[in-house]
């Protein structure tokens, strides 16, 4: 009896430890299941829109815009007639006028030209020039004329030249003045004529003393008077050394030299 019980007992467990093995089998299968398709759900797709490799940009081409066409002027084969305008009058709200329509009138014709209507022109008033002043710039005796067309013997270098101005003689020390009013144009030590005064008299005459001592009254830039002070007389000129104390005068106008004798007789 006991062997009986024991085989129908092992008979049962026998056919429920197959199902058991089963059923851990299919939820084992299910529990690795799940896992994967979760793990397939985290990991992160790829970026079909992303380029799948870097290239470098194209280079910027610039692209230069045409010039415009020069507009072109309308040109009509027939005149163009243009009527006059027409004028209409104001109508307030809440009123009625006749439409009235008003013609601009034609235009005066040209009135011929008269001269006794044309208005007179007054002449500008011309200001009043105060005439010229000239002084001798010096008195004594006339040693050496004004020559620039013939030569002249100069007795100092011993040759035939020309003679650009007059050379007045006098004691050294005598005063020498400006032959008009003026600016002082320049005060310099020149290698030939020693010392020497350019004034500007402001009208084309410019007025030049020469071999003069080397103390001088005057500065370039002064502005002068006709008879003002320039210096005393001298024998600086190397080249009429041989004439003692005298002053060389000469004077240009409008750039061209002109016989200071005649220029004092003005």
């Amino acid at each position: 009896m006991d062997n009986r019980g024991k085989r129908q007992s092992a008979s049962i467990f026998g056919g429920m430890g197959f199902y058991i093995a089963l059923l851990v089998c299919v939820i084992a299968a299910g529990v690795v299941g799940y896992f994967a398709l979760l793990k397939n759900d985290v990991e992160p797709q790829p970026d079909s829109t992303a380029p799948s490799a870097v290239t470098d940009p194209a280079p910027s081409q610039s692209v230069a815009a045409p010039d415009p066409e020069p507009a072109k002027p309308v040109i009509h084969d027939t005149p163009i007639t243009v009527d006059r305008p027409t004028v209409r009058p104001i109508v307030e709200p809440g009123t009625s006028t006749p439409d009235q329509s008003v013609t601009a009138p034609d235009p005066a014709p040209d009135e011929p030209y008269n001269e006794d209507d044309a208005p007179v022109m007054e002449p500008a008033p011309i200001e009043a020039v105060e005439p010229m002043v000239i002084v001798s710039p010096l008195a004594g005796e006339t040693v050496a004329a004004f020559s620039v067309e013939e030569l002249a013997y100069d007795a100092t270098m011993g040759d035939w030249r020309t003679h650009d101005g007059i050379d007045i003689q006098a004691e050294a020390g005598t005063v020498v003045v400006s032959a008009s009013a003026g600016i002082v144009l320049s005060v310099e030590e020149d290698g030939r004529m020693g010392t020497t005064i350019q004034v500007d008299h402001r009208n084309g005459y410019v007025t030049t003393y020469a071999s003069l001592q080397p103390e001088v009254s005057v500065r370039a830039g002064d502005e002068i008077p006709a008879g003002a002070v320039l210096g005393a007389v001298g024998n600086t000129a190397l080249i009429e050394a041989g004439l003692g104390a005298h002053l060389h005068f000469s004077v240009s106008r409008d750039g061209e030299l002109m016989d200071p004798a005649a220029f004092l007789s003005e």
